[in-house]
């Protein structure tokens, strides 16, 4: 099982930047899929963008050339770089990944969570 923790969460104003961290934790054989989903109040949990481990990445259309995502294999860690934050990026940012077992058999693994909070 994978255990992911992510941290960089916190407030900052609009126009401002922070960069999200997330390390994985555990036994497996490779982990295929990192990256953030979001979920703001009273909305459906949304992705924000992903990388595998080739490192081809995919985006929200909102969040195209504001943020960048990118991993570290060695770490088993993915980050997210956040930049001209807008308070309606105000958010719980979760990290996921897709791994496999030592088995070979595929699965998913979310964090806690962390918050980010916008401010006009």
């Amino acid at each position: 099982q994978v255990q992911l923790v992510e941290s960089g969460g916190g407030l900052v104003q609009a126009g401002g930047s922070l960069r999200l961290s997330c390390a994985a934790s555990g036994i497996f054989f490779s982990i295929d899929v990192m990256g953030w989903y979001r979920q703001a109040p009273g909305k459906e949990r949304e992705l924000v963008a992903y990388i595998t481990s080739s490192n081809s990445t995919k985006y929200a259309d909102s969040m195209k050339g504001r943020f960048i995502i990118s991993r570290d294999n060695a770490k088993n860690s993915v980050y997210l770089q956040m930049n001209s934050l807008k308070p309606e990026d105000t958010a719980v940012y979760y990290c996921y990944g897709e791994y496999s077992s030592i088995l070979r058999i595929r699965y998913e693994s979310w964090g806690q969570g962390t918050q980010v909070t916008v401010s006009p």
